[in-house]
């Protein structure tokens, strides 16, 4: 046990301790950085995806609704904002409006509303 008690006292003495102590830390100090970026990189992209969801729900709830197109979209940003402060997640309205302008637009509700609309320009063929 002497030995060992020798050891360690030759080691914080001599500065070896110290210098591997440095060496160690150089070496961890840039994987426990990435491994910290991975992990926020990772909540950003469920938060994302959890923003989407939020938004497909609000934008067909709001698709039977008798508002005006602003009137609909306003109302779901909120919903998707409201949404997901409930749950201690805060996007900024930008953020929120461009989720739900994608979710209207994977929805197929634009499809729906362009194909009624070119309906509506065409003119009718008259035969002779």
């Amino acid at each position: 046990m002497k030995v060992a008690n020798n050891m360690v006292e030759w080691l914080i003495q001599s500065g070896i301790l110290a210098v591997l102590v440095a060496f160690l830390w150089a070496y961890a100090k840039p994987l426990l950085t990435a491994k910290a970026k991975t992990a926020k990189t990772e909540q950003s992209r469920q938060l994302w995806t959890l923003a989407e969801q939020v938004a497909e729900a609000a934008v067909n709830t709001m698709a039977s609704r008798n508002l005006s197109g602003a009137d609909k979209y306003a109302k779901a940003v909120d919903m998707v904002q409201t949404t997901l402060a409930k749950y201690g997640h805060h996007i900024a309205p930008e953020d929120a409006g461009a989720v739900v302008q994608s979710a209207y637009e994977k929805s197929g509700l634009a499809d729906k509303q362009k194909s009624t609309d070119d309906v509506n320009n065409t003119q009718p063929v008259l035969n002779k």
